[in-house]
């Protein structure tokens, strides 16, 4: 039995629609045929006319009867574990009495009420989100629609011959999420797709949970409606914190939008690929796309988009270096840019992208840099200072709150460094400048200490 057909009948056995097994079929035989899924330069254009948000002039009315037709998609299939987590990461608090969660809930309720509008909030969550996430939501969400839809998974492969691996010291390591490009297939095979059409519902807004800068925003769905456009993707002006990360170029062979993430990047195309005078703009992860356009788009493809592949390699336990290495099939949502006949981007001001992947986007994000506002919008009060945490001491949320469980006032900070073991006492103040040095002890900051 081939390697395809031991994963094809592992994803049966477990369950897996077979929508998803031909998706996930259609990438095995790229991947047989030695794709890695790379986009070259000389391949690609950047990308340079793009409107921006800013220059918007949406009336009211027709922001609301754009918002009247409109779903918000949150994906929240991540657990955190970057952070040491074991649960969904929008459980995290983001102030005393506020969770990710909380902010989501609190700003799709915001737009409801202000326009009299359904706008139904669903997430997509994995198998290990679902249960905790549901339990932190209202059970009237949505009302009769659903609150969420699952995402579907894969077997990790052997990277040697492409077997679905067998870990019998945790068999649930021999699976895993097939990306966030499985968005599109999730929504069809659940049902949701069809359940929001069927519903009144034209258009989806979709982000990662974790951003809680992309708020549903009324005056944005306006014009995506407005546009005509099937698809559409929120890009940003790139800063040196951005050159890795995914951005849009051109495809010079039919001029569509191609997204190419960094695993897509061969090594002599990094240097330019990180250049951000020729390519200015970077991905946000935020979409925005026409369900019936989707739907019809499925269908004529008997449900396999055609996303680029993307390879990843990696160990069967991601803790073990020594486990056997697997290759692990993946596709990226925002690579649906160049599926749809007609798509766009818009750029769109820094404050739309805010993700929290580490400890120093955390205390941030909890810090007196950001307000959240009663429209449940977080906004920053002052430019963002440089935060730098000892990855020894502040990577998992359990050191990070043992030893920072207030944060310090950085409103006045330009940098803080943290170099060592260091707690932090109530209402410390950061001010400019700081970086506080390893002496191979574990040392206290007092209370209402001032930094700078």
């Amino acid at each position: 039995m081939s390697g395809l057909e031991m994963a094809r009948r592992k994803m049966a056995d477990a369950g897996v629609p077979s929508r998803a097994i031909d998706v996930f079929s259609a990438f095995y035989r790229e991947l047989e045929q030695g794709s890695r899924g790379m986009i070259r330069e000389d391949d690609v254009e950047p990308l340079t006319d793009v409107a921006h948000a800013a220059d918007l002039r949406v009336d009211d009315a027709t922001a609301r009867e754009a918002a009247a037709v409109t779903a918000v998609i949150k994906l929240n299939g991540g657990l955190g574990t970057s952070m040491g987590m074991d649960r969904a990461k929008t459980l995290l608090p983001v102030r005393a009495d506020l969770t990710f969660l909380d902010v989501i809930v609190g700003q799709v309720k915001h737009v409801r009420e202000e326009n009299g509008v359904r706008l139904p909030l669903l997430f997509m969550n994995s198998f290990r989100t679902r249960d905790d996430t549901l339990a932190a939501l209202p059970d009237d969400l949505n009302g009769e629609l659903p609150q969420d839809f699952l995402q579907n998974r894969e077997p990790k492969l052997r990277a040697d011959d492409l077997t679905p691996v067998e870990w019998p010291a945790d068999p649930s390591l021999e699976w895993c999420p097939p990306g966030h490009g499985d968005l599109y297939t999730a929504l069809e095979t659940s049902g949701v797709l069809a359940t929001l059409l069927d519903a009144g519902f034209r258009y989806a807004t979709v982000s990662n949970a974790d951003n809680l800068g992309a708020a549903p925003d009324p005056a944005m769905m306006g014009w995506f409606a407005a546009s005509g456009a099937p698809y559409a993707a929120e890009v940003c002006r790139r800063t040196p914190a951005d050159v890795k990360g995914g951005h849009l170029v051109v495809r010079r062979s039919d001029g569509r939008l191609v997204l190419r993430e960094t695993a897509q990047t061969a090594d002599e195309d990094a240097e330019a690929a990180a250049d951000m005078t020729r390519h200015r703009y970077f991905h946000t992860n935020n979409l925005w796309f026409d369900l019936e356009q989707v739907a019809r788009t499925l269908a004529e493809r008997e449900g396999v988009l055609g996303l680029p592949l993307i390879r990843n390699e990696k160990t069967v336990d991601p803790t073990d270096p020594s486990s056997p290495k697997v290759v692990q099939i993946e596709s990226a949502m925002g690579a649906g840019v160049e599926v749809f006949d007609g798509a766009t981007a818009i750029e769109v001001d820094r404050s739309r992208f805010l993700p929290v992947k580490t400890t120093n986007d955390l205390l941030l994000l909890r810090s007196d840099v950001y307000g959240v506002g009663p429209d449940f919008r977080v906004r920053a009060q002052v430019d963002p200072p440089l935060v730098d945490l000892d990855r020894r001491f502040y990577t998992t949320i359990g050191d990070f709150d043992a030893r920072i469980p207030d944060p310090p006032s950085l409103v006045d900070a330009r940098s803080l460094t943290v170099r060592g073991d260091w707690r932090f006492g109530r209402a410390v103040v950061v001010r400019g400048d700081v970086e506080l040095e390893d002496d191979g002890t574990a040392r206290a900051i007092a209370a209402n200490t001032r930094l700078g």
